[in-house]
């Protein structure tokens, strides 16, 4: 009897429950994975079996197994098996505040290329980059964002030297959205809540934390309608909740932002949680 084309490999996804800012997956998949999407988050992976292809920055990147992946937030990019055999990888979403208690108002480093065999961020990613199955302990992950920043500081390059803007200003601009993440929240009540004007907050963000004051805002409604499919709720309920104007706005979002419409997220992400 021959063997079952690479191909007959249903695709997978497991993903660990989100622990403080920290979102760690391991997936399988063939041919076209993704369109194109982007994170307000760092995305650190790992290929570990078959070419892992993507765009980005204007160019095809192709992971290797070994390999490690850093894509900075907000940047576009998709995911595709280089060959018929598919890919396999794990990736950890860090969001960029967990970095700058680390950086203490620096900016975020960048990778160039988005991928890299440095044995300084080989190791230090690899304890974020553990099966799914391993919960991280509280200081086991502090420990590891701690060296994940330092690594990617010296990989990058980075001067010591602060960069200019108010870094408590957009903190508090990032602790007022996480407060009202369902609803929506005008440039004005930043204004108020940070003493900062919205241009300059706008710049400061994006400085400190790697995206808009409005995409931070749009991720953390994405995130609550992740959790709500995953307990099971329609798609209108969780796009009602999450404070989307309806169904079909949520859906434009969660596409643009995951690459995947949110059914066939749920398939794949839900496959695992059955099985």
């Amino acid at each position: 009897m021959n063997p079952p084309a690479p191909h007959s490999r249903p695709d997978w996804l497991r993903r660990a429950d989100p622990i403080d800012g920290v979102e760690r997956i391991e997936a399988w998949f063939h041919g076209k994975a993704y369109g194109m999407h982007r994170h307000d988050t760092y995305a650190i992976g790992r290929t570990l079996t078959g070419v892992q292809s993507f765009s980005y920055r204007r160019g095809q990147r192709n992971s290797l197994p070994g390999n490690t992946m850093v894509l900075h937030p907000d940047e576009a990019h998709d995911g595709q098996a280089g060959t018929a055999e598919g890919f396999q990888y794990r990736m950890s979403y860090v969001e960029p505040a967990l970095l700058q208690e680390v950086l203490g108002g620096r900016a975020l480093p960048f990778i160039e290329g988005g991928v890299t065999t440095d044995p300084r961020l080989a190791a230090a990613t690899a304890t974020l980059l553990q099966h799914v199955v391993h919960t991280l302990e509280p200081l086991e992950q502090s420990d590891a964002l701690a060296e994940l920043a330092h690594a990617l500081a010296a990989v990058a390059g980075l001067p010591a030297r602060r960069p200019t803007g108010d870094f408590l200003a957009a903190r508090r601009a990032r602790e007022y959205l996480h407060a009202h993440c369902v609803r929506v929240v005008t440039l004005d009540e930043l204004e108020v809540a940070t003493g900062r004007d919205r241009w300059s907050l706008s710049h400061d963000f994006r400085t400190f934390y790697g995206t808009s004051p409005y995409r931070y805002l749009t991720m953390r409604r994405l995130d609550a309608v992740r959790r709500m499919l995953l307990a099971g709720s329609s798609l209108a309920d969780a796009a009602a909740f999450a404070g989307f104007a309806d169904q079909s706005h949520m859906t434009r979002h969660f596409t643009k932002t995951f690459g995947l419409a949110p059914g066939r997220w749920l398939q794949v992400a839900g496959a695992v949680r059955r099985g």
